[in-house]
């Protein structure tokens, strides 16, 4: 009997042991795969950044990227959180967020169950942010590929500065700009591109090499989708481009279209 007694008594204090490390651990995974780079509760609203890459990554872009849009969101009295784990994308976690952006993010990142989770956040009225090589992202997912309006198809080599013409000037996130104006970066070619996206920004094939669409090479763009709001620009490759004041009030406007319903446009 006594021999029983102490198996039992062990075994509870090891499955007590084990709850709590689970517990411990399971705490330590949500405060590791998700940070918050500006939150204050006097905040308006929340964002998502997410950063996961399965291919090519753009290091300096994408902490140049976090940074910028931590300051954007000081600025504009919104939340800013982070994570590189596509895991965090659950209900429960985006209740209390308005948009979630895709910085530079490649491949094939989100299982079946993130996926419709993320259909479901735009479904349910919520934006969508994605920057230079979130095109480059999900080829399998054709609704995402609507969501963020063009797959990556390939790109000259190297970067060069090209001119840009402004189309759309009553946008939010193009107010500030010159009808022409020229920047360098990466410069993509798209390929199953929806044919509902509102383009603001048109690439100028003539002024670089290896552009493949002719006069109509949109770089920027939003639209409405599946109940959500989407806004999309292929700048951000590299690093400077994030502390380029035309590119920031893009950023700014694009994140704010997408987060709040009164930006129509």
């Amino acid at each position: 009997m006594g021999f029983f007694i102490n198996f039992h008594i062990k075994f509870r204090f090891m499955y007590s042991y084990f709850i709590i490390l689970f517990s411990f651990l399971l705490f330590q995974t949500s405060q590791k795969d998700i940070e918050c780079l500006n939150c204050n509760e006097m905040n308006s609203f929340s964002v998502l950044v997410i950063t996961e890459t399965k291919g090519f990554v753009h290091r300096s872009a994408i902490r140049a990227g976090k940074e910028l849009i931590t300051d954007i969101g000081i600025k504009n009295d919104f939340n800013v959180y982070h994570s590189k784990y596509s895991e965090v994308l659950t209900k429960e976690n985006l209740v209390n967020f308005n948009t979630i952006i895709f910085l530079n993010t490649t491949s094939d990142i989100l299982n079946a169950v993130e996926q419709k989770v993320m259909e479901d956040f735009i479904r349910s009225g919520k934006g969508f942010v994605g920057i230079h090589s979130a095109a480059d992202t999900e080829y399998k997912w054709s609704w995402y590929g609507k969501l963020v309006g063009a797959y990556f198809k390939n790109h000259p080599p190297g970067t060069s500065t090209a001119s840009i013409q402004t189309v759309n000037k009553n946008h939010l996130s193009t107010k500030h700009l010159e009808d022409t104006w020229e920047i360098r970066d990466e410069w993509y070619n798209f390929y199953d591109m929806n044919p509902d996206i509102n383009v603001l920004l048109n690439l100028d094939e003539s002024t670089y090499f290896g552009g493949r669409h002719g006069k109509n090479h949109p770089i920027t763009w939003f639209h409405e989708y599946d109940g959500g709001r989407a806004f999309y620009t292929g700048l951000g490759h590299l690093a400077k481009t994030y502390s380029d004041e035309r590119f920031i009030k893009l950023l700014e406007g694009g994140i704010l279209y997408a987060s709040l319903p009164e930006y129509e446009k």
